[in-house]
């Protein structure tokens, strides 16, 4: 694309991300209400929430310092990087470019820590805890995310992830064992990575159970607006990232705009797709215990490792 079109497209891009990030986790709300014969919330939800929380004014502890403050500014920020990063539309755009898959697991990193800090930055008994158990899933999920990314890497030649979409978008239908594998692996990392069942329930506020809302609890109107707001966002590019790196198919990688609406009609219908398959996941599912989530990680990297060894081995020529 052209400069100008280009930069168009990548404001419309991040723009489009963070509008309908909380369109997405109302989704997954309504598809799992509907499952489990329940009378289902409105899917709008998760704005009305986000609207009445920015209303108010946040009430900070005595104690709280900058990086308490801070905090939620930065990790929105790192989500919409994230979010620009990942290729949705179009793979020839300035920041897809810019990023390779690498970088891309720091924004996340530093975003954890952040939070992390920020969690024990009051020192309540349950920011302290939240804390510790999200960097004990973050240590258990990020190597298995980067060999993910490397297998997809392997078969691509490159660590760039929009021309590792961009190839596998132009390549023929094949099935590949290892992205089988990397593609259940990908699968139980997101839902560790996002607070999803079962490694986490986004929804309960038991101190037994609670990881990512523990983290949240001395937060308040816009300052928790804004945390919510980056959980969907985060839920929403790694649903774009699992859906560029396996199904890419409809992406688009030239200059026509005809091009992109045909990619954003291909992304709506398999991010519907992708948040009724995840939530049928929580509904099928039951909340390990929080000890048992080393197990569920581990069992992600070794699926990850298996499926770098399989092209190795078997589909290298």
């Amino acid at each position: 694309m052209t400069t100008l079109s280009g930069i168009v497209l990548q404001f419309f891009e991040l723009l489009l991300a963070v509008l309908v990030a909380p369109l997405l986790t109302g989704w997954v709300n309504v598809c799992r209400a509907w499952m489990q014969n329940r009378s289902a919330p409105p899917v709008l939800t998760p704005y009305r929430v986000l609207l009445k929380l920015f209303t108010k004014e946040p009430v900070l502890a005595y104690n709280a310092s900058s990086l308490f403050r801070i905090t939620p500014y930065i990790l929105f920020g790192c989500m919409c990087l994230a979010a620009a990063i990942v290729p949705t539309l179009n793979i020839n755009l300035p920041i897809n470019a810019a990023a390779d898959a690498i970088a891309l697991v720091g924004v996340f990193a530093l975003a954890r820590v952040f939070m992390a800090l920020a969690a024990m930055d009051i020192g309540t008994a349950f920011g302290t805890l939240g804390a510790r158990r999200e960097m004990m899933i973050g240590f258990l999920a990020e190597p298995a995310l980067l060999i993910v990314l490397f297998t997809s890497s392997l078969i691509s030649n490159t660590t760039s992830l929009s021309s590792i979409v961009g190839q596998m978008a132009r390549m023929d239908l094949v099935i590949y064992p290892s992205l089988a594998f990397a593609g259940v692996a990908y699968t139980m990392v997101s839902l560790a990575e996002n607070a999803r069942i079962p490694v986490d329930n986004p929804a309960t506020h038991l101190e037994l159970t609670m990881i990512h809302e523990a983290m949240l609890l001395e937060y308040s109107g816009r300052h928790l607006a804004l945390m919510e707001w980056a959980a969907s966002l985060k839920l929403f590019t790694y649903s774009c990232m699992g859906i560029a790196l396996f199904v890419p198919f409809g992406i688009s990688d030239g200059d026509s705009w005809a091009g992109v609406l045909v990619a954003l009609t291909a992304l709506a219908f398999k991010l519907a797709l992708g948040g009724s398959l995840l939530a049928l996941i929580e509904t099928m599912s039951a909340k390990m215990r929080i000890f048992r989530a080393p197990e569920f990680l581990g069992t992600a990297f070794i699926l990850a490792v298996l499926a770098m060894l399989i092209h190795l081995l078997l589909e290298t020529p």
